[in-house]
């Protein structure tokens, strides 16, 4: 009876609250909705509120049906922070309170009840494989990993990080034109393979005259033994090389000493410990949900899983990474890995892919005018790019760097192979650009074999002459180089030792693994030669705008081969023997009368033409007036 009594009451209390409508419809009172869209104060990925004693967290995971933050704030329980999804159904978002602005929360998220994935946007990441390996004079107080609370990469939330106080802010770049780059990886630099020790050698940098580092990729990446182009995690400094701070610190130092700080960013790719690949993969690939990630790669190159840069979700990342990194770190540049692979055409072999892609132009158009609204005072943006030439001075004109690669002609002319050895692809002109500051011209990358191996297990041999398992001479013929390398205008790029003639291969411990670090090679009389000999061509270039002159002419096809510059009153003749036996040099100079030699002794022309008998590896550089 009491059943039947509630029943009643029940139903004469939903009839009064409801107004019989003329067509017969039953009107409800309405409920207010409860509104899910991202509160006030809320970014991607974690942002602090109420002093950092709250924290609003976010995860950008369309298509999921239920996502929850777990983590040392709430015992790792997956109902203790449901996650709600915003109105579009894209981001989901959680605030947690009662956090110690001072205490580092480990946190994860767990997706449909079953997927953990760190958090993209963190700046700093646990790894339960590889943390155990890093030191603590690389990175002290290192905190531990949640062992026995969870599995695979973990993210770190921190109110109250150390701030780095910036102390350097009136530094200026230099010039595109003027760039002197010193490509360095980390890891085989020093020892200690840290920021802080790499910043103990840059009295040796200065002395060599560079005013630019481009460092390999620096962000998190898989393993520690990497260069960094396996990469996962796109805002968390890689902990192998030391504290968020330590970079900074070692930007802010080369700032002090004139010199600029370029980031090598990948972008291209990412890979398998990414929690954006995680998040939409099938166990063998990314699925078609993904709202970053091609299925199957786009080109040959690729490596990892492919980004898909015509999607507004990977252009949004991409802009907010960059963003990061020049405003967080104060980077002067980025170098793009791979540029060439951001395009949705697809390709099965270089000839396709190099292609002209005017989606690709666009992309590149997009991110660079992006790049410009963020930081327009000469910030670098350069490709590794080597598409079609009207693609690339298409780029060009926009103001980017095109990497350029004369590793194997002028390895072959340094070797004394001569039918190869044309390297007169370092001329801008030759690309078709309309300034030399657009191609950045190196003779040895990160990339490509080191020119004194070569030269000592492959060079020429003639009588007494021999480039081949002779190191003196082989080192000689890496100074000849080196004279025209930096005589050619516009910026030029080192790798770390090739200035003391770094001779152990590429593929030595494998191609991408650990090499020797050499810094004893400096003490040697001969490869300190050749350090002497590229300070001073730096610092020919730097100190003299006639090695930036728009009016060139060359022949760089023999064995004698010479470069001619002109600029106002002044004439600069670059001339050497590349052959390995001795040739006679004949070079229209333009003027007779005295010219100076800025590595020898000068001369008297009687008529324009120079005539000189030069002995294998000679070279000069002849002037009109004096060089500073």
């Amino acid at each position: 009876m009491k059943k039947i009594i509630y029943l009643i009451a029940l139903l004469i209390t939903f009839n009064l609250a409801c107004k019989k409508a003329g067509s017969g419809d039953v009107i409800v009172d309405p409920v207010t909705p409860v509104n899910t869209d991202l509160p006030a104060g809320a970014k991607d990925g974690v942002a602090f509120i109420n002093n950092g004693t709250s924290a609003i967290v976010t995860l950008y995971a369309p298509g999921k049906t239920s996502v929850s933050l777990i983590g040392e704030f709430n015992d790792w329980s997956a109902s203790a922070s449901v996650m709600k999804k915003t109105s579009d159904g894209n981001t989901w978002w959680v605030q947690i309170d009662n956090l110690n602005p001072n205490t580092e929360y480990a946190y994860q998220f767990l997706v449909d009840g079953s997927l953990k994935v760190a958090d993209p946007y963190s700046e700093k990441v646990l790894d339960p494989a590889n943390d155990q390996y890093i030191t603590t004079a690389t990175y002290p107080n290192l905190k531990a990993y949640p062992a026995g609370k969870t599995t695979g990469i973990v993210s770190v939330m921190q109110a109250n990080q150390p701030v780095y106080s910036w102390k350097n802010s009136g530094f200026v770049r230099p010039e595109k034109n003027n760039l002197v780059i010193y490509e360095l990886l980390i890891r085989d630099f020093t020892t200690e393979h840290s920021y802080a020790s790499t910043l103990t050698k840059l009295d040796y940098l200065v002395s060599l005259g560079i005013n630019a580092i481009e460092l390999m990729p620096v962000n998190e990446f898989e393993g520690n033994l990497s260069w960094g182009y396996n990469p996962s995690f796109y805002f968390a400094p890689d902990k192998y090389y030391g504290t968020k701070t330590a970079l900074q610190n070692f930007i802010d130092e080369c700032h002090g000493r004139g010199i600029a700080v370029i980031m090598d960013m990948v972008l291209n790719h990412s890979f398998g410990q990414s929690p954006m690949v995680q998040l939409y993969f099938d166990g063998a690939k990314p699925t078609g949900s993904s709202p970053w990630f091609n299925i199957d790669p786009k080109h040959p190159f690729n490596v990892g899983y492919d980004f898909n840069h015509e999607s507004a979700a990977t252009k949004y990342f991409a802009k907010n990474v960059m963003k990061f990194w020049m405003q967080q770190y104060k980077i002067d540049g980025f170098r793009f890995d791979l540029s060439k692979g951001f395009t949705q055409k697809s390709s099965t072999a270089d000839a396709q892919f190099r292609l002209y892609d005017a989606g690709r132009v666009a992309i590149w158009k997009e991110y660079n005018s992006f790049i410009k609204s963020i930081d327009p005072n000469n910030f670098y943006v350069i490709l590794e790019h080597f598409a079609e030439e009207t693609e690339e001075k298409a780029l060009a004109d926009e103001g980017m760097m095109m990497w350029n690669n004369l590793n194997y002609n002028m390895n072959e002319a340094t070797m004394g192979w001569l039918g190869n050895s044309d390297f007169s692809w370092g001329f801008y002109a030759k690309h078709g650009f309309t300034k030399s500051e657009n191609l950045v011209t190196y003779g040895e990358s990160h990339d490509e074999e080191r020119l004194n191996y070569k030269n000592i297990t492959f060079g020429n041999i003639s009588g007494t002459y021999a480039v081949k398992g002779n190191l003196p001479t082989s080192l000689k013929r890496e100074e000849l180089a080196a004279a025209f390398l930096f005589s050619i205008p516009g910026p030029k790029m080192v790798w770390q030792f090739g200035e003391v003639g770094y001779d152990i291969s590429i593929d030595f411990n494998d191609r991408t693994g650990v090499k020797p670090i050499k810094w004893d090679y400096y003490t040697d009389p001969n490869r300190k030669a050749l350090y002497d000999a590229y300070a001073k061509f730096i610092k020919l270039k730097k100190n003299n705008s006639i090695f930036n002159s728009t009016n060139s002419t060359y022949n760089l096809t023999g064995g004698v081969k010479y470069i001619k510059l002109v600029e106002g009153t002044n004439t600069v003749v670059v001339v050497g023997n590349f052959d390995v036996v001795s040739q006679t040099a004949n070079v229209d100079f333009g003027t007779s009368g005295a010219w100076l030699d800025a590595v020898g002794s000068s001369i008297n022309l009687s008529g324009t033409t120079y005539t000189g008998v030069l002995a294998p590896g000679e070279y000069h550089i002849f002037s009109k007036t004096a060089l500073k």
